[in-house]
């Protein structure tokens, strides 16, 4: 990550946010905005990756998050919030964002989703996984994993530690821990057994 664009029009989570990309890319240049207005003229800048709120003075939301897309065409766009209605995820999504996080979500899943967005990934919160639930055919055009993936997901759920992963896929226990980490982002869950749970759901698993 080069550069990022903070929009939250609370100064505390933007002082937090900032906070977190310093910690985990301390090269990356930080510019904040406090309203759609601002956010859309910081774009300006081209930043490669955006952390956007959606409940900020100046437009709303979905207008808001289309301008700021248009503005920086080529930035990841992760949408960070704390309630939002199905119809409107559903709109998000369609408009092409990167990925919506829970305000609620824990440190460790904002930066398994930034860096999964960052691998050009993307990160689908529990209420998507359930609507892809009932729609397989959503489900494939939205959610794929890949071989590697899978294969870590299955010895996931039988168990397995990241050591014995690690030497059932003949794999470093750093990239089972990556693949982990991945797997935890896309499927939306904040454990290993919800991980296999929600890929079971999804036909990952047997």
């Amino acid at each position: 990550m080069k550069s990022c664009l903070i929009c939250d029009d609370h100064a505390m989570m933007r002082e937090a946010l900032a906070g977190t990309i310093s910690m985990h890319w301390p090269t990356a240049e930080i510019i904040a905005a406090g309203d759609f207005p601002a956010a859309w003229a910081a774009a300006a800048a081209q930043p490669d990756f955006i952390l956007c709120d959606l409940g900020m003075p100046g437009s709303a939301p979905l207008p808001g998050v289309l301008a700021l897309t248009a503005a920086a065409p080529g930035a990841r766009l992760l949408v960070i919030t704390a309630d939002v209605g199905d119809d409107l995820l559903r709109q998000l999504f369609l408009a092409g964002i990167a990925g919506l996080v829970p305000k609620a979500s824990s440190g460790a899943i904002l930066e398994a989703a930034i860096r999964l967005v960052l691998a050009g990934g993307r990160y689908l919160p529990p209420r998507v996984i359930a609507m892809m639930a009932d729609a397989p055919s959503a489900a494939d055009d939205q959610l794929r994993l890949s071989e590697r993936q899978i294969a870590v997901l299955t010895k996931l759920a039988e168990g397995g530690s990241n050591k014995e992963i690690a030497r059932a896929l003949n794999l470093s226990p750093a990239t089972v821990k990556a693949h982990v980490a991945s797997l935890l982002a896309v499927l939306g869950a904040s454990n290993r057994m919800e991980a296999a749970t929600r890929g079971r759901t999804l036909g990952y698993l047997g």
